[in-house]
């Protein structure tokens, strides 16, 4: 957990967790207190009239003293960070270990717990979600593409469900990379219990997220709302199978909305699990048939490029050469190279895979740093 979360005094952590267990102090209001006090010691520290000016009197009354079972939350939450089992930490707004896609969303969480590598919360990463209860092929799908990104080097981030959700986990954790579960509880609870073992493995080798307190139990309404982190977390979201009512639709609305793609994977025409990701391609997402699909779009980000070559090498590489440094079209690279399409395209995407080469809008190339 090294350089996730720096070192808070008690005083501190008490603040945060005030703020956060305070009954109908929501986040929206948190963050307007936090704007007008600088922290949350500030916050707590002043007199209850600065806090009615900016957050109405029955808040700023509310927050004159602890929620009830205070003490007990701040013990429960002083001894999880100290357990020795696994990593824990909490990273909260402002602090250097805070995923900074999610500073970029409507709606960051003011606090998160984590469990397990806490670098993963910034590592370049792509959801995959879909239905609770998929068909044999939905659930090989999200194995299958939860394996071959994690090797590419996404991190796989969902949200530990049943179906979709756990294949996608399993088949980043069979990969070379490694997957965030961000859960819809506290971190000291476990949900759904078919997961535990599944949970523990993420813990030891991935990282398990949560913005709820520990104890938080799982109420229905928090996992639309952690919905928003899966998105959030991910610079693009592939959903495998949902129906037309699924909560993955919700996850790819909040993805569209935060300006990250969106993918989609076609099905039958008769499943209803397909008509989710089909009504998704009628807006707009990108419709996936492989993994290639998804590294061609998010190819300036690749999250594993290759060191640089040296001039030298580069110069020994006629394609390379015939990319320039300005972004060029595969038309002027047939007549550059004299190549045909078809094994330009291959190269191309060896170079793009590689991070030596990016696919931009319009099929143009370019080529990167000093490739």
């Amino acid at each position: 957990m090294s350089g996730a979360a720096p070192r808070r005094t008690r005083e501190e952590l008490a603040a945060w967790l005030r703020l956060i267990a305070t009954p109908g102090l929501g986040r929206a209001s948190v963050r307007k207190l936090l704007r007008a006090f600088g922290s949350p010691e500030a916050v707590l520290g002043c007199t209850v009239a600065d806090r009615r000016a900016v957050a109405g009197a029955a808040l700023a009354e509310q927050l004159a003293t602890p929620p009830e079972g205070f003490d007990d939350l701040l013990r429960r939450t002083e001894a999880w960070l100290a357990d020795g089992d696994e990593p824990h930490a909490i990273v909260t707004l402002g602090d250097p270990g805070y995923p900074p896609l999610l500073l970029q969303t409507a709606d960051p969480p003011l606090l998160l717990h984590l469990a397990g590598r806490a670098e993963l919360a910034t590592a370049p990463s792509i959801a995959i979600v879909g239905s609770r209860n998929p068909t044999p092929q939905g659930r090989e799908h999200a194995l299958a593409f939860g394996r071959e990104l994690s090797n590419a080097g996404w991190t796989i981030v969902s949200g530990l469900a049943l179906g979709v959700d756990g294949a996608a986990h399993e088949g980043a954790l069979a990969g070379a990379g490694s997957t965030v579960a961000v859960v819809g509880t506290g971190l000291d609870q476990i949900y759904p219990r078919r997961h535990a073992g599944l949970h523990h493995r993420i813990a030891q080798q991935g990282l398990v997220v949560s913005e709820y307190l520990l104890g938080t139990p799982p109420l229905r309404e928090n996992f639309p709302v952690r919905n928003r982190l899966i998105a959030g977390l991910s610079r693009g979201t592939l959903v495998v199978e949902a129906a037309l009512q699924s909560g993955s639709l919700i996850t790819a609305r909040l993805a569209a909305e935060a300006g990250r793609e969106v993918f989609a994977l076609p099905g039958s025409l008769h499943s209803p699990q397909a008509r989710g990701c089909h009504a998704l391609i009628r807006q707009g997402a990108v419709l996936v048939e492989t993994a290639q699909d998804i590294f061609s779009e998010l190819a300036f980000v690749a999250p594993t490029p290759a060191e640089p070559p040296p001039p030298a090498a580069a110069a020994e590489d006629p394609l390379v050469q015939a990319l320039g440094f300005d972004p060029v079209g595969l038309d002027e690279l047939v007549l550059r190279t004299g190549l045909p399409a078809a094994e330009l395209n291959a190269r191309l995407l060896d170079l793009e895979l590689s991070g030596r080469v990016a696919r931009l809008p319009g099929q143009l190339f370019q080529r990167l740093g000093r490739a």
